[in-house]
């Protein structure tokens, strides 16, 4: 139990978000409606107690949706689902080209979305023991 804390307290201390090259925004989830600016994600206290909404809880939780259109809420019970147009938006907003995330099993290990500018990387093999994954 108390190496599960230290890594949990590790875990809560670390960046909820990561910028590459000044083009590519890297998260667990997703977007926000909160996000405005990236100097919001810097703005967010450590260590991070994960909250039941907002900007932290959404990097974390949101994902995008397939034929969907602006904010919505998502039936996982926390944080939202968004559009194509929401990612296209954030990106000429937030000045960079692209969204990498991970957070949903998608089959080859990788899926495009919002005409490629966010990516979905997923890297387990068998999540759960109920889904493969090939390309990881």
């Amino acid at each position: 139990v108390k190496p599960f804390k230290e890594f949990t307290d590790v875990f809560n201390c670390l960046p909820i978000a990561a910028l590459i090259e000044e083009i590519a925004l890297c998260m667990h989830g997703g977007l926000s409606p909160e996000l405005r600016n990236l100097n919001q994600i810097n703005q967010i206290r450590r260590p991070l107690v994960v909250p039941d909404a907002g900007l932290a809880c959404d990097i974390l939780w949101s994902d995008p949706e397939e034929n969907s259109c602006g904010w919505m809420q998502s039936q996982r019970g926390v944080s939202y689902t968004f559009g194509e147009d929401v990612v296209r938006r954030a990106c000429e907003n937030l000045k960079i080209d692209v969204v990498l995330r991970a957070h949903q099993v998608v089959d080859n290990g990788y899926a495009f979305f919002a005409e490629r500018r966010l990516v979905t990387i997923f890297s387990a093999s068998n999540y759960c023991g109920e889904f493969t994954n090939s390309g990881a």
